[in-house]
């Protein structure tokens, strides 16, 4: 293991319930770079890239958050 990767930023799986990991993507859409971000997001297996993934999380929290209390039955 290389002492670079000791000193490199935590790597996390985006949690869009997360405050802070909304708030970290907000800035990467505002700039275009992860640069201020101080984790490093993964992708989880079932999804093709970082911003999508991101992306659809994201959509899925808020429209949970908008219809939590609608029924379908």
């Amino acid at each position: 293991m290389s002492k670079l990767s000791l000193y490199g930023r935590t790597y996390v799986v985006f949690d869009a319930k997360n405050k802070d990991h909304r708030r970290w993507f907000a800035d990467f859409n505002k700039n275009q770079t992860w640069s201020s971000c101080p984790v490093r997001f993964v992708i989880d297996n079932d999804h093709g890239d970082l911003v999508t993934m991101i992306q659809r999380n994201l959509i899925q929290y808020y429209v949970d958050r908008e219809f939590k209390s609608v029924d379908t039955r």
